[in-house]
């Protein structure tokens, strides 16, 4: 299944209900799995990011909809990168 790492700013929005963060979170993995998905894990960062959500989906068209579904309440903007691990990068390269 497809890896995605989910690079996450918190809006003012998003700041203001802080404290709800656990309930985000239990959203956040109740929307993935019931697109058939899998949270894999969440951490809070330091630097450009706020939050790093990294989660598995059946292809890109979930993701997206993942993606949307957890952007609709305004509360942070996100810039989704789709992940590859050692041996799919591997075998792209060779059928290239």
């Amino acid at each position: 299944m497809p890896t995605y790492i989910s690079l996450m700013n918190w809006t003012s929005q998003g700041i203001g209900g802080l404290p709800a963060w656990r309930d985000r979170v239990d959203e956040s993995e109740r929307v993935i799995a019931e697109r058939g998905g899998k949270l894999v894990d969440i951490y809070v960062t330091l630097g450009r990011y706020d939050v790093v959500e990294i989660f598995d989906a059946p292809d890109d068209e979930t993701a997206y909809g993942i993606l949307l579904d957890l952007a609709r309440h305004g509360q942070v903007r996100t810039e989704t990168l789709r992940a590859f691990t050692r041996e799919e990068a591997e075998k792209i390269v060779r059928d290239a």
